[in-house]
């Protein structure tokens, strides 16, 4: 097996990175049910929980559109392993160096809220139409914040580059600290791109069933889980990486443990966000994204941008 192959494949890429986001969904679930009082699900539970889906038949509506339907899991999961690729867990590097692979990042991370839609959509249900709706009218509104505040510390660093970024605040340090406000909105807007609570109007179950979700079963609901838990390990890396940009020239053991630690810490706050906020009604999902943190992201950019000036 080549370097390259095994990076795809096993580590960091498919196999590692399902099982960390499986990983991820444990601690997620057992935090919210800490928080809330209750026992929680066992360690093996995720896991569990994907095999016995990979073991139920798929059935597939009669009504829907049978190569998009069965099409769009594959491409969810795909798009986001691709993009944890790039992103530097140990080291300053990723596994794959493209000139502005920020951009790269952030586009592929938005292909999984597309092929929700799609998939919604082309379920010919009523509630995953109404789901898929959901999905992209959410799209829309936190996208904008969540660009702005992740650009606001590449501008500063001078580079679209995730690798030149991390070398720029790893030869500057404590400049990090400066981008936090924009980690607070990149991390609420990272609850929105996960359709978490509050932002998990897509699939209010005791509205929609399971919105964009409700056709699904078997293996392709599995793929589904699967590429959500994925996105959700590959958005708090880039956070990580981002915003936490310490302790990357270590040496490799270190820093991968550090690396755990700020995925772990970027997990926890989006439980406890989750876990303080009842769902918003799209409208106000929407009219919150536009009025408080796009401009709070454009502040970030403005502070930035004059930070860069006086530096200079």
């Amino acid at each position: 097996m080549g370097a390259a192959t095994f990076a795809i494949i096993v580590f960091p890429g498919l196999l590692f990175l399902g099982t960390l986001g499986l990983a991820g969904e444990w601690v997620d679930r057992k935090l919210y049910a800490r928080l809330q009082n209750r026992m929680g699900p066992p360690w093996f539970q995720p896991f569990a929980d994907l095999v016995k889906l990979f073991s139920k038949e798929s059935v597939i509506p009669e009504a829907a559109d049978r190569p998009l339907f069965t099409l769009a899991p594959l491409f969810a999961l795909t798009s986001a392993v691709t993009a944890f690729l790039s992103i530097p867990l140990f080291g300053l590097r990723g596994v794959y160096v493209l000139r502005g692979d920020l951009i790269v990042v952030l586009y592929l991370l938005m292909i999984p809220t597309l092929t929700l839609f799609l998939g919604g959509w082309y379920s010919r249900s009523l509630f995953s139409t109404l789901g898929a709706m959901r999905a992209l009218t959410q799209l829309f509104a936190y996208e904008i914040p969540l660009f702005a505040s992740v650009l606001a510390p590449a501008l500063l660093a001078g580079s679209w580059t995730l690798s030149d970024i991390a070398s720029f605040y790893a030869s500057h340090r404590f400049w990090w600290a400066v981008n936090l406000p924009g980690f607070a909105v990149a991390l609420v807007a990272l609850l929105g791109k996960l359709e978490r609570t509050p932002f998990d109007i897509p699939e209010a179950e005791t509205e929609i069933v399971a919105g964009c979700l409700t056709e699904y079963s078997g293996r392709f609901l599995g793929f589904y889980r699967l590429a959500i838990d994925v996105e959700m390990v590959a958005g708090a890396s880039l956070l990580a990486a981002v915003f936490l940009p310490f302790g990357l020239a270590l040496p490799p053991v270190a820093s991968f443990a550090l690396y755990l630690a700020k995925l772990l810490l970027v997990v926890a706050l989006l439980t406890l966000l989750r876990t303080l906020f009842a769902r918003l009604r799209i409208d106000q999902m929407v009219s919150f994204c536009f009025r408080y943190l796009a401009p709070a992201a454009f502040l970030q950019v403005v502070l930035d941008l004059v930070l860069k000036g006086v530096v200079r």
